[in-house]
């Protein structure tokens, strides 16, 4: 199995963000740290951001849609509802987010590392992941509904309730996962590796997709 290669961010020193240019749609911008703003229902679809910093940033109904986000790294972002549907995504760090909501189907990850945090309802429908690791953090109830993922890793992260149809997998590794709860798609972990003790928690889920019916004797 090839394991995924993991973003490595080194920013340049950073100009701070002195809030004189707002974010905009298609907005340029390059080398800046954002620290402890609140840039809730900001419209900045297509915006490209380069060698940035995103700390403490609220993001509630922020629209990023087909944004950039290049070399940049997010740390401790909060906010619910946010909008990054087909926005493309390289070299990026998300570390320690509370995020709720995030809309990111479509959209193309490489190379994006999750680390730490909690996401709620993350929507990654018909996305696309390359070299993209969940460490440490919990998801609950993502939806992997119809992406492809190719060198995804999930090293101690909990997911719960995850959706998996229709999903494309090469060398996915799930079997350090902290915890592995799939409420639909489990045909769609062809492609992907789990351990011995995943392979038992989910004989059930399973055995139900195949219509086998597991019954003690007598029954």
């Amino acid at each position: 199995m090839r394991a995924a290669r993991r973003a490595e961010v080194v920013l340049p020193p950073l100009r701070p963000y002195d809030g004189g240019a707002a974010w905009e749609r298609e907005g340029d911008y390059d080398g800046l740290e954002f620290a402890d703003t609140d840039f809730g229902g900001r419209d900045a679809r297509g915006a490209r951001f380069l060698d940035c910093a995103l700390r403490r940033c609220a993001l509630d109904e922020a629209v990023l849609s087909r944004a950039r986000l290049i070399d940049s790294v997010l740390t401790e972002v909060r906010g619910v509802g946010a909008d990054l549907s087909e926005a493309r995504l390289r070299e990026v760090e998300v570390r320690d987010a509370r995020l709720g909501g995030v809309q990111l189907y479509g959209a193309e990850l490489e190379r994006v590392v999750f680390r730490g945090g909690k996401i709620d309802y993350l929507n990654l429908r018909q996305a696309r992941l390359t070299d993209v690791v969940f460490e440490g953090c919990v998801l609950v109830e993502p939806d992997f509904a119809g992406a492809r993922l190719e060198r995804v890793a999930f090293v101690d992260a909990t997911l719960t309730g995850a959706d998996f149809s229709g999903a494309a997998m090469t060398d996915v590794d799930l079997r350090a996962a902290a915890g592995l709860d799939i409420a639909r798609g489990v045909d769609g972990l062809a492609g992907a590796a789990i351990s011995p003790g995943q392979l038992l928690e989910l004989a059930p889920v399973f055995a139900a997709r195949m219509g086998v019916r597991v019954l003690a004797p007598g029954d």
